[in-house]
């Protein structure tokens, strides 16, 4: 599917909601991609348009419909807990809005966005929040959408995070899951590694914050070399372990089927050229 047609990302989106809830009534799903396709292209009057190169629009249409996937395929396992329309709602609304961190205030016009790499998670459940706000959300669904992003930092500890229910504990994994799964399995992940490089190296540059929060490379090649270590010590594990397995429902045919979003990351990694053996 072409990740940068969010209209094609949504009808995948509204498919999930209706298998989950039997209902092709979906205003809430529209409204959120309205937002986000407004937001990003600068016409919310309180930031300016999204001018990170690697986390844009497609960045999040990518996660998006492997969390669509998900999801859909979480329900039709049945598996336990089971997903509601609530879960649903709050998981796919948090993922639209997970990267809004990156705007920059309206009037702003020092680097890009990638500067807010850091902070960049607490910036988009603050966003979030306010969306769900404005839409009269209960606040404890407010809440649970926000720590859904927060699943998605770097080192976020998920298992420390208050969640009210194992359920939506779970989606926040799921989230976080289809955040690297999304973007991972893209076609051109490799190719786009630079640009993710330049983001870090820009928000090196500039953190005060917490310096600590961005991964540290000497170069573009550095970064690429090391993506593989990065999928098997760092992200494998925590899919496993921390994000509950839940990769496991992208699975066709369920339980034990190929998995699409892996066997693509796979090819990706094929990719990069082995390290050359130490002298001796």
């Amino acid at each position: 599917m072409n990740t940068r047609d969010a209209a094609a990302v949504l009808v995948e989106c509204q498919a999930t909601w209706s298998t989950v809830t039997g209902s092709a009534d979906a205003p809430w799903l529209h409204a959120a991609f309205d937002r986000l396709q407004q937001t990003f292209s600068g016409r919310h009057p309180d930031f300016e348009p999204l001018d990170a190169k690697y986390h844009d629009l497609e960045h999040t249409l990518q996660g998006t419909l492997c969390l669509a996937r998900l999801l859909r395929g979480w329900h039709q396992s049945a598996s336990l807990p089971q997903l509601d329309a609530r879960a649903v709602r709050l998981g796919l609304t948090a993922i639209l809005f997970h990267d809004t961190g990156y705007l920059k205030p309206r009037g702003d016009h020092d680097g890009t966005g990638a500067k807010f790499t850091p902070i960049h998670v607490q910036r988009s459940a603050e966003f979030a929040g306010h969306y769900l706000e404005a839409q009269r959300a209960a606040r404890a669904d407010v809440e649970a959408a926000q720590n859904m992003i927060r699943c998605t930092g770097l080192n976020a500890d998920v298992q420390a995070l208050q969640f009210s229910s194992s359920l939506d504990r779970r989606v926040g994994c799921a989230l976080a899951t289809a955040d690297l799964l999304g973007q991972m399995a893209a076609d051109d992940y490799v190719a786009k590694l630079p640009i993710l490089f330049a983001e870090f190296a820009e928000a090196a540059e500039r953190s005060r914050q917490d310096p600590s929060a961005v991964p540290l490379f000497r170069s573009a090649e550095e970064l690429i070399r090391k993506t593989p270590e990065f999928w098997h010590r760092h992200v494998r594990p925590r899919l496993d372990r921390e994000f509950e397995g839940v990769y496991r429902f992208l699975n066709v045919p369920w339980p034990d089927g190929p998995n699409e979003y892996l066997l693509r990351i796979d090819r990706q990694l094929a990719l990069i050229p082995a390290p050359a053996p130490a002298a001796s």
